[in-house]
């Protein structure tokens, strides 16, 4: 999906990209408007391994009291901060077009990211024990988050003036009247973000394959050199369970969407919105995810095993084998090193440098080019260009085993 996002914020600017896929202005939903909640989801899924260390023992913090982790917390978001800045400068410097309606006057995506690790740190608090392991099941994150998107809705919906306040009303000389929906939209992408944290949590528990598990006996493997050999038992068993974890949370976040969003029975009547990040949006972005990865992993349980790769341990000896002439036996083993799509990877290792360079490439094209008059072959010609570049410097930053964690 980052790759999809990283290609939409350009292709959405040509007369090509089809309108139904852009972004709404204040309700509804299109597929772009799962794009910045979709990147703080996945955020939230990645930084839950820290989470899982620390409730396992694995991990220790350094940091004794809350005060000195929120500092830490606060030096991990400074360079997203700075980025915020350099963004808000370069818009407003080069007259740059912008949606006022949809951050704010000077708020941008990379404002509301620098502010969740400290507020992410205040959330991991509550799950802390007396010696700073986390003591709560990692579900918690879940109800924490619909617990905030849900006291967020009501908040909301209770107070008309301030809906109309974040939506409609004039914009006056404060600093919260010209960057309201930045700042109220903030709660929901917190909320996505702890969403998230709990997914991972469940994810990130089961064991993959190592490089270290062998799938046969030396005998075995010599009858099937020309076939992968396909995962062990355990394997298979670990990703049904999986599988099972994913299915139930999506039912869960599906039926919590539908029962909020439903007009005809009992339901909320709520409308998505992610101008606001209000409830219904926050669950439509958890129950797509989590869709998503269930079915990346039925996709993988059910087809080849394209996704474990067979190599061969060279250095295995096999002393009992007295009819090999060498005395040396090549063994098999499973693991998932090299299987992975090389791009892909790439994408995943520096998603937010990545995230960064198609931003100011986009902004590069639209500043050089009129785009919303362009030819449909001139347009594609671009966007392969474009979508050229980016790979490069992903593959390059990966491949100088750079990786970029802000």
């Amino acid at each position: 999906m980052l790759v999809v996002t990283c290609l939409s914020i350009l292709a959405v600017d040509f007369p090509i990209f089809p309108r139904r896929f852009a972004k709404v202005e204040t309700w509804g939903t299109s597929l772009m408007d799962l794009g910045v909640g979709l990147f703080v989801f996945s955020a939230g899924v990645v930084s839950a391994r820290s989470v899982v260390k620390r409730k396992s023992g694995t991990l220790t913090t350094t940091s004794s009291s809350f005060t000195s982790r929120f500092l830490v917390s606060l030096r991990h978001a400074f360079p997203l901060f700075v980025l915020g800045v350099v963004r808000l400068l370069s818009v407003k410097n080069l007259d740059y077009a912008e949606h006022v309606t949809e951050y704010g006057v000077h708020w941008n995506f990379f404002f509301t990211l620098c502010l969740l690790p400290p507020f992410v740190e205040i959330s991991d608090t509550l799950f802390m024990g007396r010696h700073h392991a986390v003591v709560v099941p990692l579900y918690g994150y879940d109800v924490l988050a619909v617990a905030i998107s849900f006291t967020y809705e009501i908040i909301l919906n209770s107070h008309p003036t301030l809906l109309r306040y974040i939506l409609i009303s004039e914009r006056g000389p404060s600093w919260l009247s010209k960057n309201r929906e930045g700042v109220f939209s903030f709660v929901g992408y917190l909320a996505i973000f702890l969403a998230g944290r709990g997914t991972g949590g469940q994810v990130v528990t089961f064991n993959l394959p190592s490089s270290s598990s062998s799938s046969s006996s030396s005998t075995a493997s010599t009858k099937t050199k020309s076939r992968p050999i396909p995962p062990p038992i355990e394997t298979r068993r670990e990703r049904l369970l999986l599988l099972r974890t994913l299915f139930i949370r999506t039912m869960i976040y599906s039926s919590l969407f539908i029962f909020t969003t439903d007009h005809h029975w009992y339901g909320g009547n709520l409308t998505v919105s992610r101008r606001l990040a209000n409830l219904p949006y926050v669950l439509w972005v958890a129950a797509f995810n989590n869709a998503q990865l269930f079915l990346f992993g039925v996709v993988e349980h059910l087809g080849p095993d394209f996704s474990y790769s067979t190599n061969v341990d060279t250095n295995t000896t096999n002393n009992n084998d007295n009819n090999n002439s060498d005395g040396d036996s090549k063994q098999k083993v499973i693991t998932t090193t090299g299987s992975t799509s090389r791009i892909l990877g790439a994408f995943n290792n520096n998603g937010l440098a990545i995230f960064l360079i198609a931003n100011l490439l986009t902004g590069l094209v639209n500043l050089t080019l009129n785009t919303l008059d362009m030819a449909p072959l001139s347009a594609m010609a671009i966007l392969v260009s474009y979508a050229a570049v980016v790979t490069a410097v992903a593959l390059g930053l990966d491949r100088s085993g750079i990786k970029i964690k802000l």
